[in-house]
């Protein structure tokens, strides 16, 4: 079907006439997805091998573009090595790899704090053999960190809710604000010795300026054709495609699924300026960026193991912000290192560090970015893969 008979009917009533058919044929009209595609969010069912057991907790990590870019290696007895899929990249809007290290240092810190839940102590040796390189054309093997498997470690907290942590990814309620003892809470939950950053606000003067810093940095990524095409090639819709990919991003909502399921789901090009599909992902943008009720931030340098710390605090953040019912959900488009996005790069330097961005490795760095407030519904857990996916063993 060529493009303009798919805005006609985006946008008319053909496509809703159809709808209710379609989706009774289905016999699904909620948004969750299928068991299967969620079941790592059980834990590890029926796993014995206590390797195998934080893994299964690890690859419930926060990532970018739900990518799961990651490779255990459990060769080496009683040590995980972690490694990239370099397969799982997102050269557009993430060229130099940054926001997929963090996606490692997040499934890192899972795994530590699986492990020590069992009992067992972990000592963590990050690049063994010396960091990736700065392009991605040129990832090798390299390992991401090794870790060594030690006795008696301590449990934390946190791990309690490692399994109900999820990513926010809809409208705040906007009668109910983040309370500045609620963000102090959310920020003390890191680890100590780390030379990262952690910070946020709440204050209405400071908002507004992030807000709007999000809604535009947001249309830039939209509107730039690669990167938008990045993310539409991501995009699994409906249940069987959900569960035959278990990754990416997952749309299951009833009008996107009747779409779909009559051939209308044009993904050979980015949506045109106007239509009903342009609209609506503007509209979820904006209405992301308008409800945030505050912001968290980490900053640091920006070597490549600043990178994987920051991955680590943002997770603990995360788990924090879940044992306090606050929604936490990153809004980093203005991070992203593509030249269409430098003047936002710049903006949210000046506003986060009241500094320029940086020039080099140890210059202060806003890592992660991050809106905050309380969600309106049920937050859904988001699709996994296969735990024997992830393991090389």
């Amino acid at each position: 079907m060529n493009r303009r008979n798919f805005i006609r009917l985006a946008g008319g009533g053909t496509v809703a006439a159809a709808t209710a058919g379609t989706l009774a044929a289905c016999g699904i009209y909620g948004p969750h997805y299928p068991a299967e595609a969620v079941e790592a969010w059980q834990g590890p069912v029926g796993e014995t091998d206590l390797r195998r057991r934080a893994v299964a907790y690890a690859i419930t990590a926060p990532n970018p573009h739900n990518l799961q870019p990651w490779v255990a290696d459990l060769r080496e007895e009683g040590v995980i090595t972690l490694r990239t899929d370099r397969e799982r990249v997102l050269p557009h809007t993430d060229p130099l790899g940054r926001q997929i290290l963090i996606g490692h240092g997040a499934f890192l810190e899972l795994l530590v704090l699986a492990l020590a839940q069992q009992g067992v102590g972990s000592e963590v040796q990050l690049w063994p053999q010396g960091p990736l390189p700065a392009a991605l054309a040129d990832w090798d093997e390299r390992p991401v960190a090794r870790v060594t498997l030690k006795p008696a470690g301590r449990s934390d907290p946190l791990f309690a809710h490692v399994l109900q942590r999820h990513t926010p990814k809809s409208d705040f309620d906007t009668a109910r604000s983040v309370a500045p003892d609620v963000l102090a809470a959310l920020l003390a939950g890191q680890r100590s010795g780390t030379a990262l950053q952690v910070g946020g606000t709440v204050e209405e003067a400071r908002l507004q300026p992030l807000r709007t810093l999000c809604w535009e940095s947001a249309q830039v990524e939209l509107l730039t054709p690669r990167t938008m095409m990045e993310s539409i090639h991501l995009t699994r819709v409906g249940p069987a495609e959900i569960l035959r990919h278990r990754d990416g991003i997952s749309l299951n909502a009833p009008f996107v699924r009747a779409v779909a399921a009559l051939g209308m789901f044009d993904r050979s090009a980015p949506p045109a300026e106007g239509s009903a599909a342009y609209k609506s992902a503007m509209g979820r943008f904006e209405g992301h960026s308008r409800t945030a009720m505050g912001f968290v931030w980490i900053t640091g340098g920006n070597t490549r193991a600043d990178q994987v710390e920051s991955g680590r605090a943002y997770v603990r953040l995360q788990l924090q912000a879940t044992a306090l019912g606050v929604g936490m959900h990153p809004m980093s488009q203005a991070l992203q290192e593509f030249a269409e996005m430098a003047p936002h790069y710049e903006r949210v330097h000046q506003l986060v560090l009241g500094r320029p961005a940086p020039r080099a490795p140890q210059d202060a760095t806003v890592q992660m970015f991050c809106r905050i407030g309380y969600p309106q519904d049920e937050v859904p857990a988001t699709p996994r893969r296969p735990l024997s996916q992830f393991v090389r063993a």
